[in-house]
């Protein structure tokens, strides 16, 4: 019998899983307070045995990815969030920032080896790997999952496309890993040197986007490709299926979208930060803000996984901007928002009119706008206008830079 899933978890009753995942949630907690030193701080009032249900846990702080540069730079290497020593840890790497990431001794870190299979990879493939293997974790992330799965490797890393080319075609691997814009590359090049590789007929690409144009191209030479979403701090969050509608949300993580600038989740559709709790006991991230905005797609996959489903990478959530001079963050567009309960939601939107910066409030519902100006005055230090419109975009936008440069 061909088997379709990786395992039983993935086809749980959506109410089975959500209780385990609750359940298993408050001795993470105590692990992170009782390991990692910046837990032990941030979550100094909190009971774990008390944090149940999604709504408990929204009420915990969100740790976000551009805050990690200053708390490592503070607390040497991790800012206090890992909870293990050197001689614990596999590797330890680099990402830009920089942001130092660990890697745990355990097989299959990351979690790819789940989205690898939902990718059509099985034990017995070659998968030829063209992540980077220097300094940050990228082609480690993928070299994992497929290790775990039974996989070969190549370790192509990046660059040497010539090179790379001529082993694929000695080889014939079946997959491939890496970014779908070195896979159109390294199959470009394939066709210059008159090298064929008739084995390859599958690829699980993240790193940047999987545009359509890109898939149909692939898919013309006989490639099957899927994306997973990862990041180096997380592992994978989300992966595509044969279902092809949108991304299923891993097994071993919680997932919200919550309001950018805020820990408040938003009602299922609507577009927000995706935020992620994880049950890594190496990194024991709680409630981490990605800083990529996505939405929760209504029902389950007809590929049989009934996990929830997110529409995958939809830009990014931290849009902090700069007018005259100042910072204006999403945060405090939202403390405005918070002030005046009819406010439903509001877009702060920044223009440059004869090349001289302009705030404009956009704000979805009712209030005095005199008032919410002053708002925005006091809590930006800038002057705005204040307008009421009668539905702002489902797009996760709180700051529009809108400013024309040429």
């Amino acid at each position: 019998m061909i088997r379709e899933h990786f395992d039983a978890l993935e086809t749980r009753d959506p109410e089975q899983r959500e209780r385990d995942l609750f359940t298993r949630l408050p001795a993470q907690i105590a692990h992170a307070k009782a390991h990692a030193p910046w837990f032990a701080a941030s979550l100094r009032e909190v009971e774990p045995a008390a944090i149940t249900s999604r709504h408990a846990l929204a009420r915990l702080p969100v740790i976000r990815k551009h805050e990690l540069i200053e708390l490592q730079k503070r607390q040497r290497p991790f800012g206090g969030l890992v909870a293990a020593r050197w001689g614990q840890l596999g590797r330890v790497f680099s990402s830009p920032g920089p942001i130092y990431e660990p890697e745990g001794r355990n097989p299959d870190y990351w979690r790819t080896a789940r989205a690898l299979f939902a990718a059509g990879f099985r034990a017995g493939d070659l998968v030829h790997n063209s992540f980077s293997y220097h300094m940050t974790p990228g082609a480690w992330i993928l070299e994992g999952g497929a290790l775990a799965l039974g996989c070969t490797v190549f370790p192509g890393g990046v660059g040497q496309t010539e090179q790379q080319v001529q082993a694929m075609a000695d080889l014939q691997p079946q997959g491939y890993v890496g970014t779908p814009s070195f896979l159109r590359i390294l199959l470009d090049k394939a066709d210059e040197l008159g090298l064929k590789i008739p084995s390859l007929t599958k690829a699980l690409v993240s790193g940047e986007a999987f545009l359509p144009p890109v898939r149909e191209a692939l898919k013309a030479r006989g490639i099957q490709g899927f994306q997973a979403y990862a990041t180096a701090d997380l592992g994978v969050i989300a992966y595509e299926t044969p279902a092809r509608e949108g991304l299923v949300v891993d097994e071993d993580v919680i997932v919200e979208i919550v309001r950018p600038g805020t820990g408040e989740p938003v009602p299922e559709g609507e577009v927000g930060e995706v935020v992620v709790t994880t049950f890594n006991p190496t990194y024991p991230l709680i409630r981490f803000g990605t800083g990529d905005l996505s939405a929760v797609l209504p029902g389950a996959s007809p590929c049989g996984r009934t996990n929830m489903r997110i529409r995958g990478w939809m830009g990014r959530a931290d849009q902090t901007t700069k007018v005259k001079g100042m910072f204006v963050h999403p945060e405090q567009v939202e403390a405005v928002r918070q002030r005046h309960p009819g406010i439903v939601k509001a877009r702060l939107v920044v223009t440059n009119p004869d090349a001289v910066d302009t705030m404009t409030l956009l704000c979805e519902g009712a209030g005095d706008a005199a008032a919410i100006a002053d708002s925005l005055r006091e809590l930006t230090k800038l002057r705005g206008e204040v307008k009421f419109v009668a539905r702002l975009p489902n797009d996760g936008k709180v700051i529009s830079d809108e400013r024309k440069f040429e």
